[in-house]
């Protein structure tokens, strides 16, 4: 009786991994973009930091998302458990949101290209500069990683549960601890390595001697060459990735739209599935995702000049 309880045991249990397994694989894919963008947000708030203090910050930012997570996966399944019906809506919220900063972002370059290049060399000569307390700047910066952070974590975090809502409650438990766990530990030790590119690039470009040496040579020029480039590319698809990700969440939590985009695909493509038909569906996605992002700036922007004050003058 004892043993044929504990096999009864150990299959719920592989049955709940496997099904946690399916579910982090589903959720993993649905907080791709928020990821994308997450890991050129990170890699940019350290940039300005000294060289040998990258990673301690790195890791500061990280223990800092490790607490967001402890916060807000506890909130995510007492929402789950007290509040079910919050699920479809917090998941369209932060729809919206990924499609609004998505949105802001683009705006922000286009419209304020020289800010970021004001930002950027204010940064630089702080750090040459004697008179600049470093260990404020250094704690300022990772205090603002942190809050982005704690946003991106959560539409992370509410986009998972939105994926395993209708799952056992140990699965969801399960599959949100995976999520966090995952989400952190790859972001951060991606970004880690991000900010490392230029320094490895480097020791590798003042390799001595010949033949192996001139490889070596070759290979940091290259690196020093391609990391500001891979740099721009992150920001690039992560930006993308907001728009198609939140625009499918907005999608497929409104019926009647998802519909009508099943209907205009089968118009094009005819019935029936494949490759084609979903790139054409994510296509929609994004297209939608952002004009979602244009009508929410337009009210966020009419919101602010509305109800926030101007102060007046002396």
């Amino acid at each position: 009786m004892a043993g044929s309880s504990l096999f009864a045991l150990i299959d719920d249990i592989a049955t709940i991994l496997d099904d946690m397994s399916v579910m982090t694989k589903v959720a993993a894919k649905k907080t791709a973009g928020v990821l994308g963008d997450d890991l050129a947000l990170n890699a940019q708030q350290v940039t300005g930091v000294a060289s040998d203090r990258e990673l301690p910050v790195v890791w500061a930012v990280a223990k800092g998302s490790a607490i967001n997570k402890v916060i807000l996966v506890p909130a995510a399944l007492l929402i789950s458990a007290f509040a079910p019906w919050a699920v479809l809506p917090l998941m369209m919220v932060g729809g919206l949101f990924l499609c609004y900063e998505g949105v802001e972002k683009l705006a922000h370059k286009l419209m304020h290209p020289a800010e970021d290049a004001a930002h950027a060399a204010e940064l630089k000569k702080a750090i040459v500069d004697p008179n600049v307390d470093l260990v404020k700047l250094e704690k300022d910066k990772i205090k603002g990683a942190v809050r982005t952070d704690f946003i991106l974590s959560a539409e992370i975090i509410v986009i998972t549960l939105g994926s395993v809502s209708a799952a056992p409650f140990t699965t969801q438990v399960l599959t949100l601890c995976a999520i966090a766990v995952l989400m952190t530990v790859g972001v951060y030790g991606l970004v880690a390595g991000i900010v490392k590119l230029d320094d490895l690039g480097a020791h590798l470009y003042r390799a001595q001697g010949g033949g192996l040496a001139a490889a070596k040579r070759a290979l940091g020029s290259g690196i020093l060459a391609f990391a500001p480039w891979f740099m721009k590319a992150l920001s690039i698809l992560g930006t993308a990735a907001m728009f198609l990700v939140g625009g499918g969440i907005v999608v497929h939590g409104v019926h009647t739209i998802a519909d009508t985009f099943g209907g205009w695909a089968t118009a094009m493509l005819g019935p029936g599935e494949g490759i084609g038909r979903t790139l054409l569906l994510t296509g929609f996605d994004g297209v939608f995702g952002v004009l979602a992002g244009i009508v929410v700036l337009a009210v966020v922007l009419a919101g602010k000049k509305v109800f926030v004050r101007k102060p007046a003058a002396a």
